[in-house]
């Protein structure tokens, strides 16, 4: 019961805020964009984020290798697509993450080490995120100019960065103190796991170069939504103005994001001097084409025999 009325809850948010976000711009003009699309750029920005899933994997199969966990990389391919699904009908990346772990540990992985190998990998990706966030600063505040925007951006960046570096260490340097409770002894697993991590070279480059690009990917799915409606966007201005909102739209308040990316979008147009039916159009077809890619999840998870009644 708890469960679904999280569920009831979270989906309360999208609705909620889908309908803010529809209030605040015009939505003649929104229907009229939508409706002369362009179809070439949507498929392109369908391959770029199946891409994206191919280099999620290939990342998440380094970071199940260092938690000691043997991990194919077409299992790893078809758990990842398998996620994609879960992403669209659970809160945020929640959903998918979950479905990663519930499956990989029914493979032999064991509950722990799968567990580990998601949140790592889960880490990972926010925190280069955060990077590309801190790193395009100082042209975001050039589009930017208002102070309280300014510091929400700071604190989103910094935040992340700090959080994730307190993480790693927490587990090096406290372990006597987390090892006696069983909750925090998992965290200060997870934390070594990720300090090791860290320390390899090797598997530190993998890992920083796939997020890298799966981030850059994202930005360049972005760019073709704009391109699919002709919006007067430069590649320039969307990869200064999403991964904010994408990092924002991380937070498991909401269905695969929805409503929560969009109202962070129309902002983030606003205050850039942007239109905000520009922003809401662009995250719309955003959320479509991850909405396609992971109706191709669902595809996979029914191919692969894997039925619901294993999650019982």
């Amino acid at each position: 019961m708890r469960r679904v009325l999280l569920l009831l809850a979270k989906a309360t948010t999208s609705i909620l805020l889908l309908y803010l976000s529809l209030r605040w711009v015009n939505v003649g003009a929104l229907g009229e964009r939508l409706s002369r699309f362009e179809l070439g750029w949507i498929a392109l920005a369908v391959f770029l984020l199946t891409a994206q899933v191919v280099l999620l994997a290939a990342r998440w199969r380094e970071i199940a290798t260092v938690c000691g966990a043997n991990l194919a990389f077409k299992s790893a391919l078809q758990l990842s697509f398998i996620a994609t699904f879960f992403n669209q009908v659970l809160p945020s990346t929640v959903g998918g993450d979950g479905a990663r772990i519930w499956l990989f540990a029914r493979q032999g992985a064991g509950w722990a080490r799968a567990t580990y190998s998601v949140v790592i990998d889960r880490i990972a990706g926010v925190f280069v995120l955060a990077l590309i966030v801190v790193a395009c600063l100082p042209w975001t505040f050039s589009l930017i100019h208002d102070s309280i925007a300014r510091a929400v951006l700071l604190v989103i960046g910094f935040g992340a960065i700090a959080g994730v570096l307190i993480f790693v260490l927490i587990g090096v340097r406290f372990r006597q103190w987390l090892d006696r409770w069983m909750l925090t002894r998992h965290l200060s697993a997870a934390s070594r796991i990720s300090a090791a991590l860290c320390r390899s070279a090797r598997s530190a480059t993998i890992v920083l170069a796939c997020s890298v690009a799966i981030h850059l990917l994202g930005v360049t799915v972005a760019w073709c939504c704009v391109k699919a409606v002709a919006a007067p966007v430069s590649f320039a201005q969307v990869l200064f103005l999403m991964p904010p909102v994408i990092l924002i739209a991380t937070v498991p308040v909401s269905i695969a994001g929805w409503g929560l990316r969009e109202s962070s979008m129309i902002v983030a147009f606003a205050y850039a001097g942007l239109a905000q039916s520009d922003g809401l159009t662009l995250s719309i077809l955003f959320g479509a084409v991850g909405f396609i890619v992971g109706v191709v999840g669902g595809i996979v998870w029914i191919v692969s025999g894997l039925r619901l009644r294993s999650f019982a």
